[in-house]
């Protein structure tokens, strides 16, 4: 088990490092709650990796850090992507820097269709797959292109969701509980999807409630508890680990 990796190298770690997304002592509040405590993690091109840990631990929290929202605030640390400054960015220019968020309420536009939530993605530039590719990745969405966003199911809404993220010009993927409320089979088909999003390589980065069909998809994994690291590795030693993930993620 390997618990908060070292960093010790300081100062703009990321700028040499082989990692492809890099978050080096993150620390985040909302308000004057400490979220995120020194958070460090590196992640290398077209992997997946799992943020796991029980409710409250700070995965969203994350997420939303390293895309840059305005909540919660970083106020220490750095994250990298391919050598570009993240930390130093509004969430407007994170996005165009490659950062893709698809949050957990999805935030499909009320009165537009399908179709039109995923050219309004590609106004501005960088601009990502295509209609057609997307359609190809999404045939669902091709035979509802002219219906409202808001009235598909949920699995639909939550494909569409990662649609409008490829839409734009990618290079990393940030998942905040994509199988919520979803009924199995849908959750196969996002998964099969994120294995092909996977094979263009594209990072994923990944939280997710249900460990186990998160941690077979992933091939790394970081464990949160109370906005710390308790563990970093691979995917496959949580799934062996019965201690490893009874005491942190009640599985």
């Amino acid at each position: 088990m390997n618990v908060k990796p070292d960093f010790s190298k300081g100062h703009n770690y990321a700028e040499t490092a082989p990692a492809f997304l890099s978050v080096w002592n993150m620390e985040s509040y909302y308000g004057e709650s400490y979220i995120v405590q020194n958070i460090s993690f590196n992640l290398h091109e077209g992997e997946i990796l799992a943020l796991l840990g029980r409710n409250g631990a700070g995965k969203t929290s994350t997420l939303r850090s390293i895309a840059r929202m305005d909540d919660p605030q970083v106020t220490h640390g750095e994250i990298w992507l391919d050598h570009q400054p993240l930390h130093k960015m509004k969430s407007h220019e994170a996005a165009a820097a490659g950062i893709g968020l698809v949050p957990e309420d999805r935030r499909i536009i009320p009165g537009l269709t399908v179709e039109e939530n995923l050219q309004l993605a590609q106004i501005a530039p960088p601009v990502g797959w295509s209609l057609e590719r997307l359609y190809d990745l999404f045939p669902r969405l091709g035979e509802r292109r002219k219906q409202e966003g808001v009235t598909l199911s949920g699995g639909e809404q939550q494909m569409l969701a990662i649609a409008r993220a490829l839409a734009r010009d990618i290079k990393v993927l940030l998942l905040d509980e994509p199988y919520e409320g979803l009924a199995p089979v849908i959750v196969d088909e996002i998964e099969k999807t994120l294995r092909i999003i996977k094979e263009q390589g594209i990072t994923t980065v990944l939280v997710e409630q249900n460990a186990v069909r998160a941690l077979e998809l992933a091939d790394r994994s970081v464990i949160l508890d109370t906005g710390g690291i308790v563990f970093d590795g691979s995917a496959a030693e949580v799934l062996q680990n019965d201690e490893l993930r009874s005491e942190y993620l009640a599985i």
